[in-house]
């Protein structure tokens, strides 16, 4: 995917724990792909990232092995996450150079220990200056929301690792409540599910698909039956078997409950005048959780507050931070930090 012509060495990067996306400046998002990496046991040398990594997840032998370098939101693996972010940048460049500059959005909750390592994982991949905007401040500014204006917005991103929830005033964040409960912990509880009642171990990116498919907080229109495949844990044999979606829907009920009382807990300690602007606004959801079936009407209706699913939701961090990139010198006065 070797873009064409000038390469701007200036880029953006969503460095997410369940997808990487990369905005260069000028060219819009140019890569999105999974947060994974394949690499040799013995030497450590990567092999495969990213849509061919996630290919090989659960296949591969005892000289391979398949990781995620980020977890919750944070690096977990500073050697892989390194080599990852160095090889998706030598993607997208038909000529390989170190970015000049590097915007990266992080989790509004992590430590200033967590943010020292995703700098330096970025200037060990080449950057000469690295700045730093939190996961809901990007999205609000990906979805065209005014984040320097007097007024409350509540941005609540789930992404792979965290659900971020702030509500976004004045260029900052008076409420700002992070979980580390999202959307892995909603395929893990998929995982559980079927092992716990049906005795079949099914793998992650069978549960994945399982969520993206019918997953849901709410009853469904029209209530589904899907098959499913995995290992019979009894007999040790492949074994397919039948559930519906209001099966899955108990599954996912613990972490998505979390979830939502994570929102009222972020509710609570917003201050009056805000919480007057969220009841006019509404909440807006971004990431890749916003996708699961019912979340606004089941958000709606436990907090009594409007609910809007951003546009294009899986992107809106990419794009926020993109923005802020394109207008790097006007946001390193009111937001950024290095």
């Amino acid at each position: 995917m070797a873009l064409l012509g000038m390469f701007s060495n200036d880029i953006a990067i969503d460095l997410g724990t369940a997808n990487t996306l990369i905005y260069v400046k000028g060219k819009g998002i140019v890569l999105n792909e999974p947060s994974i990496v394949t690499y040799d046991v013995g030497s450590r040398k990567i092999v495969a990232i990213g849509e061919e990594s996630k290919k090989m997840m659960g296949r591969v032998h005892k000289e391979l092995s398949t990781i995620r370098p980020m977890k919750d939101g944070v690096i977990a693996d500073f050697e892989m996450a390194e080599g990852m972010i160095k090889a998706f940048i030598k993607k997208i460049s038909s000529n390989w150079m170190p970015a000049k500059r590097i915007v990266i959005c992080v989790p509004s909750g992590i430590t200033e220990v967590e943010k020292r390592a995703v700098r330096d994982t970025a200037e060990h991949a080449g950057a000469k200056e690295v700045y730093l905007i939190s996961e809901p401040m990007a999205a609000a500014i990906g979805i065209g929301l005014d984040v320097m204006a007097p007024y409350g917005n509540m941005i609540v991103d789930i992404g792979g690792g965290t659900t971020e929830i702030a509500v976004i005033a004045l260029s900052g964040m008076p409420t700002n409540y992070s979980i580390r409960t999202a959307g892995d912990e909603l395929t893990e509880a998929i995982v559980r599910f079927f092992r716990s009642n049906h005795n079949i171990l099914i793998g992650e990116r069978m549960a994945e698909e399982i969520k993206c498919q019918v997953g849901s907080v709410m009853p469904l229109e029209e209530e589904v039956i899907i098959e499913v495949k995995g290992r019979d844990l009894v007999a040790g044999v492949p074994k397919v078997t039948e559930v519906s979606s209001v099966e899955i829907r108990e599954a996912l009920n613990p972490p998505a409950s979390q979830m939502i009382e994570a929102v009222k807990v972020a509710l609570e300690k917003t201050a009056p005048e805000l919480s007057a602007d969220l009841l006019e606004r509404g909440i807006f959801l971004t990431g890749g959780g916003a996708l699961i079936k019912g979340l606004d009407e089941r958000l709606k209706m436990e907090t009594g507050v409007p609910v809007h699913i951003a546009e294009d939701p899986l992107t809106a961090v990419a794009r926020g931070t993109g923005k802020v990139l394109e207008d790097l010198d006007y946001y390193k006065k009111v937001l950024l930090k290095r």
